[in-house]
């Protein structure tokens, strides 16, 4: 499959390109057993190729006991049975391209499943094994090594990041105990995840998104933190974290660098740093093609706030020739139609909870300008599942949770099943669904908003054609235009403009040649409502 030919633009698609995030288990159930997987994919891929997406990224499929949703991986080289098995992933993305869709998958370097060969054989090995190596097994403090080698708080929040095993050691885990750390320092963890990418790109894959990719570099003395912030430290303290944002990560993603350019693949880092400058760092031209841009998915609805995440992020990348990403919402954050209809708009793990208030049409209508928004920025654009159908988050009653994030707090994080709950193909629910849909989603079934002209899916198939077909949105440049306060207005490539209302009252448009598209009609007298965007042509 490596050697189908692409299309002339190849080597450039990831720079303006919209990929729709595929989660697997929840997106498409073919065979009934209320689980998604490969076969529900394959039947709905006209579906995306309709909808007007360049590319899939698939969070990962392979074989894993799901502790953590799938990020806890077994075996990358086989797909979970519970989705199908590696022939089908084949034919998928065969089937995908012949589509014009692209495949990106997911790799999760930090860590692997406790169920995976290597981990099994490390505890079965004892202490001061070669197996043990790979991981980072230590010694407990106290008397009797009954207490933690160490004081790093968990990815989840702040749980312990040490088990204990029978025979007395610890080992390392930034996120769940099933999840055990790999050590990177370690030749064969290195080989063994370049053969995995290897493996993945000779299958026709055009690209691999890295999980949490500031993490997985260790400082070997794996020292405390000793009061200082867990989070990443400020560059001017001269000191490096023990285990974000190392220096020796960017060999790592040298080397990766070199095999996707063998394949004409890309990457896309999972990277969470508030340094611009450490940041931009991975964004070099000989490490990866893109990353994640959340400060944009987390800023406020807010007029002055987004200008801002906008500017600093186009700024960011500018010195390093890397596109910027745009999305609002993925398998871990707060749907945004639920977002937008809240007090506090932002988002923010650590402030997530139960039974907080939400105006759902007005996090609807703000979800629908966010859209256009987001879509008229230049670089690439994310879209999450569901987003398309104005999904709001559900409310998973408490017994259905499986999120470790909600138990690792003590109950008090509701989790993240509450976005990754099955999408409403019809009206008609799925049979018995790992996790339960709400009873009114029937209403934003995609059979029921394909063929309404108001619909949240049809504002996104719009939108994403007319971006495809503009020519203007995607790349180029970007320039800020007069504006009322409380509202956005930018210039882009071919006469293109973009406004956004974010203010509390109706504003009058720029003049302009023609509307293209609205996210909510203007009012009476030709103004542009609030919590509206609108494209035009001047």
């Amino acid at each position: 499959m490596a050697d189908l030919p692409l299309p002339a633009d190849a080597a450039d698609w990831w720079r303006t390109a919209a990929i729709y995030q595929v989660y697997v288990r929840s997106f498409a159930d073919g065979d009934g057993d209320g689980t998604g997987d490969l076969a529900g994919v394959r039947a709905r891929l006209p579906y995306l190729a309709e909808l007007g997406v360049d590319a899939l990224w698939f969070t990962p499929w392979y074989l894993s006991p799901l502790a953590d949703g799938g990020y806890d991986v077994a075996d990358y080289r086989s797909i979970d049975p519970a989705f199908g098995t590696l022939a089908e992933a084949e034919k998928l993305i065969a089937e995908a391209r012949e589509l014009g869709l692209r495949t990106i998958v997911d790799i999760v370097p930090n860590h692997v499943s406790d169920q995976h060969a290597w981990f099994r054989a490390a505890l079965a090995a004892g202490p001061g094994s070669p197996e043990r190596r790979l991981f980072h097994f230590r010694p407990g403090r106290g008397e009797g090594g009954e207490l933690p080698p160490g004081d790093w708080p968990s990815q989840f929040n702040g749980a312990a990041t040490w088990t204990r095993v029978p025979d007395g050691e610890w080992y390392l885990h930034l996120f769940t105990p099933q999840q055990p750390d790999l050590n990177w320092d370690h030749p064969a963890v290195r080989r063994e995840h370049e053969d995995v990418l290897r493996f993945w790109f000779e299958r026709g894959v055009a690209g691999v998104r890295i999980d949490s990719a500031a993490l997985l570099a260790k400082d070997p003395a794996l020292p405390d933190l000793a009061g200082r912030p867990p989070g990443p430290w400020p560059s001017g303290t001269g000191e490096a974290h023990p285990y974000i944002d190392r220096d020796d990560l960017h060999t790592v993603y040298r080397s990766w660098r070199a095999i996707a350019d063998a394949y004409g693949a890309v990457f896309v880092g999972e990277v969470w740093l508030p340094d611009s400058e450490r940041f931009a760092r991975y964004l070099r031209p000989d490490e990866l093609h893109t990353a994640f841009n959340f400060s944009f998915l987390s800023c406020p609805w807010d007029a002055g706030r987004l200008r801002t995440s906008i500017e600093e992020t186009l700024a960011e990348h500018a010195p390093v020739g890397a596109p910027a990403t745009w999305v609002l919402c993925n398998h871990d954050v707060t749907r945004t139609v639920t977002r937008y209809g809240r007090a506090d708009t932002g988002f923010d793990f650590a402030a997530k909870a139960f039974g907080t208030p939400t105006d759902l049409a007005l996090g609807t209508r703000r979800a629908r300008a966010a859209a256009l928004l987001t879509l008229a920025l230049p670089g690439a654009v994310y879209v999450y599942q569901g987003e398309e159908l104005g999904l709001p988050e559900a409310d998973i009653p408490i017994g259905r949770i499986q999120d470790p994030m909600h138990f690792r707090s003590g109950g008090t994080d509701p989790g993240r099943d509450g976005c990754r709950v099955p999408l409403p193909w019809t009206a008609e629910p799925w049979h018995d669904p790992w996790l339960p849909q709400p009873e009114d989603w029937g209403a934003y079934a995609a059979d029921r908003q394909g063929d309404d002209p108001d619909s949240m899916l049809t504002l996104y198939r719009t939108a994403l054609g007319l971006r495809r077909a503009a020519g203007g949105f995607g790349g180029g440049s970007l320039a800020w235009l007069p504006a009322p306060p409380g509202v956005l207005a930018f210039a882009r490539p071919d006469g293109l403009v973009c406004v956004v209302n974010l203010s509390g009252a109706p504003v009058a448009l720029p003049a302009h040649t023609s509307l293209l598209l609205s996210s909510s009609a203007p009012d009476a007298d030709g103004l542009l409502p609030q919590d509206t965007a609108v494209w035009l042509r001047t």
